[in-house]
């Protein structure tokens, strides 16, 4: 990666082929600016969650964010980490109260929105914390998949 403009036009000029191709392409891409701008291994582990976080505060603080693309970068990443861990799947689906619809990942009949909760963390500060967030989701769906 040259620079990060360069990462941001290489994904807004692609034409992914599928909402599930796209938010993965844009979680890569986190995973090489995390690496490169921040110094931090995202690796779609769990334990990655807690860069990840540390990156957001860092990002939320700039003066110039560029919010639309933060949350569909570093929403991105954390949708794949949940995508994953638990054989979900990438669904355009309106977000509850809003009517808009937005990506989610539905895995094991429940329907998640990351990118939502990196804009709320962005937004709103620590309350949001992501790896709250981590945490609620792997009470509530278990044991991870099983992968052979």
């Amino acid at each position: 990666m040259k620079d990060p403009a360069t990462l941001r036009q290489r994904l807004e000029s692609t034409q992914f082929p599928s909402l599930g191709a796209m938010m993965e392409g844009y979680a890569q891409a986190a995973a090489e600016l995390a690496r490169v701008e921040f110094r931090q291994k995202l690796d779609f582990t769990p334990e990655s969650i807690d860069a990840l976080d540390e990156i957001l505060v860092l990002t939320g603080e700039s003066p110039e964010l560029d919010l639309e693309y933060q949350v569909r970068l570093w929403g991105s990443y954390l949708g794949e980490v949940v995508r994953r861990r638990y054989a979900g799947t990438w669904e355009m689906t309106p977000y509850p109260g809003s009517g808009t619809a937005v990506p989610a990942v539905e895995a094991r009949g429940s329907r998640l929105f990351p990118l939502m909760k990196v804009h709320r963390r962005l937004t709103l500060g620590e309350e949001e914390d992501v790896r709250d967030f981590y945490a609620m989701v792997t009470e509530r769906l278990g044991n991870p998949a099983q992968i052979n």
